[in-house]
């Protein structure tokens, strides 16, 4: 696996974090604050929060500046529209093309969905393309009612007519507490400097990052070229997410953009896919949230061969790349999951298919017991076997193997004897250094794999979800 830093060695001070983790197992460089008062225009958007590590997998593409905005005919922007609580901290973020995008979303699986999510279902139910994505921090607009949908209806009109494009072109996001409505008046008074703010710059591609969190600690942006065909092709994307993390999906959004050329159907396809191999395979708690949504935009202006089947070699390619740029943000959301001091990665081999071993690593990475071990230092592998035991996938127990990072703990179904003070620095090591701790799991011959991402469960989960409204 390889680790791109998407940030630099000195970091920034947070302005705006959550400074109720900031303890001793805090990563040295969120510690810090600023205290000064700054105004919004003057700062860049990682003045508010650093960006995070961006964990890509290895393959036959090059990690490349931006985020949103590095594929072909997009632009982003971020600003402070006065929709917070409290704080500065942008928090309206818009994401345009320049040409009708071939579009594609997924969504909670809540039947509490906010109304952004029951808008954005709508539009992509009748409609294949999509021109704009509107993404508000600050209130969820869940649990709001006809008034909560209509607003949403009222804010797609308000942008489409600054941006001279259809309403239905204009998809929307929302995060927040649930419950509140959208700040409307302070949100349309605020799009013609948002629409102003528009580039196709990384800058423009940060901000909107920024603007975008809410207890995270760090902006999620990513970019990534690859060759499709022969033709450079570029997917960025840019998320956020921290705490009520877990499928179907997560209290996260996403947003994801490519400049390669492929139809509708086939697009659909392949997002879903993606996310399932990524953000439906990330837990933090075990909550799933009312506005979980990924929505993914493809220009196709790379001049790259049209992708109209799944089984041509094109779409293979097409597919690892965005597969590679949802897991880098998926694993930077449950790297940053609220109070972790690391991330926990679970890879299952031997399984029927890929959906069985997938569901055992995301067993294991959710269970409460195992992340509890986790954090406390505690090598106490056995949790680890119980959670696979009760995934629901069928195996033979005497062809189970677990390992931690390199220690093997159990083959065939035996328990091996093991240094436990190593395995034990070999956990503390990672809390301090707010790395990754692996565990493999084999439970046979076959030929499923499939990974699942999560993070230690610390105090300081409690603390701030405790005192979230308070």
């Amino acid at each position: 696996m390889a680790l791109a830093l998407n940030h630099p060695l000195s970091l920034p001070a947070s302005r705006f974090h959550r400074v109720k983790v900031c303890g001793t197992h805090a990563a040295p460089w969120l510690r810090l604050r600023v205290s000064a008062t700054i105004s919004p225009e003057t700062v860049t958007a990682s003045s508010y929060i650093p960006a995070a590590p961006i964990f890509l997998p290895e393959g036959p593409w090059t990690q490349i500046p931006g985020g949103v905005t590095a594929p072909k005919g997009f632009k982003a922007a971020g600003i402070y529209g006065g929709l917070r609580a409290k704080g500065d901290k942008p928090d309206l973020s818009l994401v345009t093309c320049e040409v009708d995008a071939v579009a594609a979303g997924a969504f909670t699986t809540n039947i509490v969905a906010a109304a952004p999510v029951i808008y954005c279902r709508n539009v992509l139910d009748t409609s294949t393309t999509a021109r704009a994505v509107l993404i508000n921090a600050g209130q969820a607009n869940a649990a709001t009612g006809d008034a909560g949908y209509q607003d949403t209806i009222e804010c797609a009109n308000a942008l489409a007519e600054l941006l001279h494009m259809r309403s239905e072109d204009v998809l929307l996001q929302s995060t927040g507490v649930i419950g509140y409505r959208i700040k409307k008046e302070a949100l349309v008074n605020s799009l013609p400097r948002l629409v102003a703010s528009l580039s196709s710059t990384v800058e423009g591609a940060d901000s909107a990052a920024v603007a975008i969190t809410t207890t995270d600690l760090v902006s999620k942006s990513v970019a990534v070229e690859t060759k499709v065909g022969g033709i450079p092709i570029r997917v960025g994307g840019m998320a956020k997410g921290s705490g009520m993390i877990n499928p179907n999906m997560a209290t996260m959004l996403g947003v994801i953009t490519t400049d390669a050329l492929v139809t509708s159907g086939i697009w659909r396809d392949m997002v879903r896919t993606s996310v399932n191999r990524s953000f439906n395979q990330i837990t933090v708690d075990g909550d799933t949230s009312t506005n979980d949504c990924v929505l993914a935009l493809a220009s196709g202006l790379s001049r790259s061969n049209c992708i109209s089947s799944l089984n041509s070699n094109e779409a293979l390619q097409l597919q690892a790349c965005l597969d590679a740029v949802m897991q880098g943000l998926a694993k930077s959301i449950a790297w940053d999951g609220e109070g972790a001091t690391c991330l926990i990665e679970v890879t299952v081999t031997g399984a029927g298919e890929e959906a069985e071993a997938a569901k055992i690593a995301h067993s294991v990475a959710s269970s409460s017991l195992v992340k509890a071990a986790i954090y406390g230092r505690d090598p106490n592998w056995g949790r680890i076997a119980c959670a696979v035991g009760y995934a629901g996938i069928r195996f033979n127990p005497n062809e189970l193997h677990i390992s931690l990072g390199d220690i093997p703990l159990m083959r065939d179904g035996q328990p091996l004897p093991f240094d436990r003070a190593l395995a034990s620095k070999y956990l503390r090591l990672a809390g301090e250094s707010h790395g990754t701790v692996k565990i493999h799991v084999s439970v046979g011959n076959g030929q499923g794999c499939g990974k699942a991402w999560g993070c230690d469960l610390s105090y300081d989960y409690v603390k701030i979800n405790a005192e979230y409204t308070t």
